[in-house]
């Protein structure tokens, strides 16, 4: 668990400096997530880090917390209510240094509970990464700045490659049985690769671009990625690396 959690560690310190010295109007900023300002994807994060310490922590808690959530209760795991940028950011920083510290002693495949089944630590710890650096772009893009890419993208990525069948589950369909491989450059300069060498249906491009499509920051026809195949294509149109409902590829709160 080390190297995810230091991944983790890293990336949360990446959207940290990004916010860190924001005034309150800056944390009011709206986002491309309708409905939702900085303070407001903070507090998402944050919820979702406590619900994480929580499944780790007090396992029997969690599954109350859960419950109210289910039964209507959105702020089972903390309130983000009246708290200024700056009491979110202590929020933030105190929870996710608590989720860590119970991540660290965990096995690879030891399980953690969680709203639908539950999840090997490295699945979960690579999830909170995934989720922290798609809400980061949806700050980074109110704020006008840009956090530099960085090879942690490899988790995003492999999350987004795993997830095909569940983009076409989560709609009611049935994912080709055509395989499809993914072949990415890295911010490094390294070459990423998944699925057979001889598949007829190919995703290629910048790795930043693929993550883009896959958490529905971008849709793929505003990147320089490229398709070949039906299967890539049509994957690619729809693909979806987080849980939840489909939603669009407009910068949706994934």
């Amino acid at each position: 668990m080390a190297p995810i959690c230091q991944d983790l560690a890293d990336e949360h310190a990446a959207l940290d400096a990004v916010v860190a010295g924001l005034s309150e109007a800056g944390w009011a900023t709206p986002t491309p997530a309708a409905g939702w300002d900085v303070r407001d994807t903070i507090v998402h994060i944050v919820q979702a880090d406590e619900a994480g310490y929580l499944a780790v922590a007090d396992a029997a808690g969690f599954e109350q917390a859960k419950a109210r959530v289910m039964s209507g209760g959105l702020d089972a795991f903390g309130s983000g209510q009246g708290r200024s940028g700056a009491e979110t950011l202590a929020w933030w920083r105190d929870t996710r240094s608590r989720m860590l510290a119970v991540f660290a002693p965990l096995g690879a495949k030891d399980r953690i509970p969680w709203f639908g089944p539950s999840m090997s630590a490295l699945s979960f710890a690579t999830a909170r990464l995934m989720e922290t650096w798609s809400h980061g772009q949806d700050i980074a893009t109110a704020l006008g700045v840009t956090i530099a890419p960085t090879d942690r993208l490899r988790h995003v990525a492999h999350i987004g490659v795993t997830t095909r069948g569940w983009s076409y589950a989560n709609r009611g369909r049935t994912a080709p049985d055509a395989p499809v491989r993914v072949e990415l450059t890295a911010p490094s300069g390294a070459v990423w690769t998944w699925g057979p060498d001889d598949a007829a249906d190919r995703v290629s491009g910048d790795a930043l671009d693929f993550c883009l499509v896959v958490t529905q920051r971008l849709p793929v026809g505003a990147t320089a990625l490229r398709t070949e195949g039906a299967a890539a294509t049509e994957w690619m149109a729809i693909a979806q690396a987080f849980a939840g409902p489909p939603t669009i590829t407009d910068g949706g709160r994934g």
